[in-house]
């Protein structure tokens, strides 16, 4: 239906192919990054963001799924993980069977929680991971 429409609107249909295929190659890049880890980034109020997740040094990077095309940085000052609750599995989807979440705190006094399978526990947790 939609490309009935673009195409009634005068757009090439290639022109939405090309668009289409950047959004799904910047997506496989992601995924193909050293140390990524999928993830689910909730801020304070909100739901849970689908997204892929690095760590350089102790700035969590993470990039939303598909290909958004803005990455975010949080410089992170402490992190501690634990099992996510039953309320918390209803919104994350795809996550596995037995998620965990990592509360990041960041340096300006903020927090987010980072969502991500148990055997990325280790990993979602980067730098702070052997803290404690």
């Amino acid at each position: 239906m939609v490309w009935v429409i673009l195409a009634a609107l005068g757009v090439p249909l290639w022109l939405c192919a090309i668009a289409l295929l950047t959004l799904v190659f910047r997506n496989r890049s992601l995924r193909k990054r050293p140390g990524n880890v999928p993830v689910r980034v909730r801020r304070a109020a909100g739901r849970a963001r689908a997204g892929h997740a690095v760590w350089i040094s102790d700035v969590f990077v993470w990039r939303g799924s598909p290909a958004a095309w803005k990455e975010e940085l949080e410089q992170v000052s402490s992190a501690s993980l634990r099992p996510a609750n039953d309320d918390e599995r209803g919104d994350l989807h795809r996550i596995g069977d037995d998620p965990v979440i990592a509360s990041l705190t960041l340096v300006d006094g903020g927090t987010i929680q980072v969502a991500a399978r148990r055997e990325h526990g280790a990993a979602v947790l980067g730098p702070f991971g052997d803290a404690g």
